[in-house]
C-alpha cells in the first residue's frame, strides 16, 4: 500500500443540487403539468383525462398514453380512498429524509386510480389493508420563489383491526 494516501472529508449536510429539487419546478415556465400543482396548492388533489378515450391517469399527462391524443382536461381526485398496500421505509430514504425513517409509504385506492404516497399519522403495526384513508395536502418549506405543496394520506380512524 502506498505512503501517500489521502483523507477526504465528508460534509455534515449536503445541499441539494437545483436537479435534485424538482418541487422548484412546478411552474408553468418548467412544466407542462403545472396546473397539477396549482391545484394542490389550492388544497385539490387532480389529475388528467383524456376527452377523446376518457382514460384517466395518474400521474398528469401531457399526452395520453392509450390513444396519444393531447385533449386532456384535469379532474378532481376523491379525497378518501383505501389503503391498498404499504411498507415502511427504514433506509435509503430520499435525499434530505435521513432523519425521518422510519416512516410508511404505501398504494391508495381512490377508485379510478391508484397512487403511492407517504401514509402519515400511524406507524406500520397499527395499518391493514383496506384501512380508510384521506387526503392531506402538505406545504413544502424550501428555497424556492414560490410556494410548493404536495400530497400524503393520513388513516381515517374508521378501520384497521
Amino acid at each position: 500500500m502506498s505512503e501517500d494516501r489521502r483523507t477526504v472529508e465528508i460534509p455534515d449536510t449536503i445541499e441539494l443540487p437545483r436537479l435534485l429539487d424538482f418541487y422548484e419546478l412546478q411552474t408553468a415556465e418548467h412544466t407542462g403539468i403545472a396546473e397539477f400543482y396549482e391545484n394542490l396548492r389550492a388544497g385539490d388533489l387532480t389529475t388528467t383525462r383524456c376527452t377523446d378515450c376518457e382514460e384517466i391517469h395518474f400521474p398528469p399527462r401531457i399526452v395520453c398514453p392509450e390513444c396519444h391524443s393531447d385533449a386532456l382536461e384535469y379532474v378532481g381526485l376523491p379525497e378518501t380512498g383505501e389503503l391498498f398496500a404499504f411498507s415502511t421505509v427504514r433506509a435509503g430514504a430520499p435525499l434530505g429524509m435521513e432523519d425521518e425513517v422510519p416512516f410508511v409509504t404505501g398504494i391508495v385506492d381512490l377508485g379510478e386510480v391508484r397512487l403511492s404516497a407517504r401514509i402519515d399519522g400511524a406507524d406500520y403495526d397499527e395499518l391493514s389493508i383496506g384501512d380508510p384513508v384521506e387526503l392531506s395536502i402538505v406545504d413544502i418549506d424550501g428555497p424556492a420563489d414560490h410556494e410548493r405543496a404536495f400530497f400524503r394520506f393520513e388513516p381515517t380512524g374508521d378501520g384497521g383491526e
